[in-house]
């Protein structure tokens, strides 16, 4: 029986299903000679990305031919800007699908693409830089016997773009679309991109009017007929701003600037991410807070080293949970490291220096040889395991908390050296977290108590 559903239309690109990827040919008029020609279609799935319509026309007569994308997915609740760093070859590869409403800029060369300029294609970040240079270079021999001067600017201009494509230094690619329908490729999608950052945001009246999601003659509504979208609307303006706090240096106590910026983890949940910088000492802090309350079970998290890739895992440590090696017998307590977010590698290095700098008040020229010895062994056994020259190394991050999280290799599927394990906390855990002194019901209850212990008070005096 023949698949029925969105499957059945949008087949995922293969080399070996020919039957499956041969495209659809309908007759149709040229624009350019108005004689026929022939449409060419192709829906496909694109790997971790998004259903799209490949579209290919050409005409035998006059030899036009043209071909777009279309997006088989509906418009996004929210718009979608990424941010990539290029640096290497491998950016340059880098697959990018965008819709015809997608904007594009350069900032290090000037470089504005605006919506509905170009069509809806897939390309490359290369193939970006090498459309903008053809469509520039296409008429320079009139425009030089026309205007001498724009052609020689644009001559520099496509030079300088030459100059990205050959890496000499770092440039910015940023793809802004409101139908939320872009896409650039991770090379590794197993893991975070290190070089690209995808944010959402909420459309303005003009991008949902540029969409035909609104009338021409739209007004922005006044109204607060819907309180849960206008909280969602500020709660999303909020996650794409830097908040700024003005408080003291803890270390010279000159004022200074604290900056505040909530972002979410994927699969986990809402943080917000504190830094301070000290213009007058020096001094650089940064700090990782939960976004949410105190889960209802504390978490336990316990991940096994044994490839590179398991180094570079992301770690968000809060403040109320403890690290623990039990191949090297250590255990530090909550209290020890401060909130981070960091890599495993980052933590291990973050534990080593905490122990290098308690070491220097306890471990002087009275020490015992067994006790530096013992601590040099220590400090070895750190870096063997950041240099994978021990393996099967478990480190255990325990938050009774439960605001603690390691990133999974293998999300939303089970990761087979990442053990996550809940439990219900002990009455001591609850008191060191403070929840034994909460007390959120039964307000009326402790008020007449309250009311009641007064009257005897004073019946006592008088």
């Amino acid at each position: 029986m023949a698949a029925t559903g969105p499957d059945a239309v949008y087949a995922a690109l293969s080399a070996d299903d020919e039957e499956v990827q041969r495209p659809m040919e309908i007759e149709s008029m040229c624009m350019q000679c108005e004689e026929n020609g022939v449409t060419r279609l192709m829906c496909v799935r694109i790997p971790y990305y998004k259903a799209v319509i490949l579209m290919s026309f050409e005409c035998p007569h006059c030899g036009f031919h043209n071909n777009e994308i279309q997006s088989g997915e509906a418009c996004q609740e929210h718009g979608t800007e990424i941010v990539l760093k290029v640096k290497e070859q491998a950016d340059l590869r880098r697959q990018l699908v965008k819709s015809e409403y997608a904007s594009i800029e350069v900032p290090e060369v000037e470089l504005v693409i605006p919506a509905k300029s170009q069509p809806a294609e897939v390309t490359t970040v290369e193939g970006v830089l090498e459309r903008v240079t053809s469509a520039l270079q296409s008429e320079q021999d009139r425009r030089r016997l026309i205007d001498a001067e724009s052609a020689t600017k644009i001559d520099e201009f496509c030079a300088k773009l030459n100059r990205l494509r050959e890496l000499e230094e770092p440039w910015t690619l940023k793809l802004h679309d409101p139908t939320g329908n872009c896409f650039i490729q991770n090379p590794d999608p197993l893991h975070v991109d290190p070089r690209c950052i995808v944010s959402h945001y909420h459309r303005d009246l003009e991008e949902t009017k540029l969409l035909g999601l609104a009338d021409d003659d739209a007004t922005e509504s006044t109204d607060n007929d819907d309180p849960v979208a206008e909280e969602w609307k500020s709660y999303d303006e909020v996650k794409h701003e830097i908040l700024h706090f003005d408080t003291d240096c803890p270390n010279c106590a000159a004022p200074v600037k604290t900056l505040m910026k909530p972002t979410d983890i994927p699969y986990f949940d809402t943080v917000i991410v504190m830094a301070t910088t000290c213009d007058r000492c020096g001094l650089k802090t940064n700090e990782v807070k939960a976004g949410g309350a105190f889960r209802e079970q504390g978490c336990k998290i316990e991940v096994t080293i044994e490839e590179p890739v398991d180094l570079a895992r992301d770690v968000l440590k809060s403040d109320t949970c403890g690290l623990s090696i039990p191949a090297l017998d250590l255990e530090v307590g909550s209290g020890a490291l401060s909130s981070r977010f960091t890599t495993i590698e980052g933590l291990l290095n973050a534990t080593k220096e905490q122990i290098e700098q308690q070491s220097k008040f306890f471990i002087g020229d009275s020490a015992s040889s067994d006790e530096k010895t013992n601590l040099a062994a220590l400090f070895q056994a750190f870096d063997d395991i950041v240099s994978l020259k021990r393996k099967d190394i478990t480190i255990v991050l325990d938050d009774p908390a439960g605001n603690s999280y390691v990133q999974s290799l293998t999300a939303p599927l089970d990761d087979n050296r990442l053990v996550k394990t809940f439990y219900t906390r002990t009455f001591e855990q609850d008191d060191e977290l403070g929840i034994n002194d909460m007390k959120v019901e039964n307000y009326g209850e402790l008020d007449g108590i309250q009311e009641e212990d007064e009257e005897n008070e004073e019946q006592i005096i008088a």
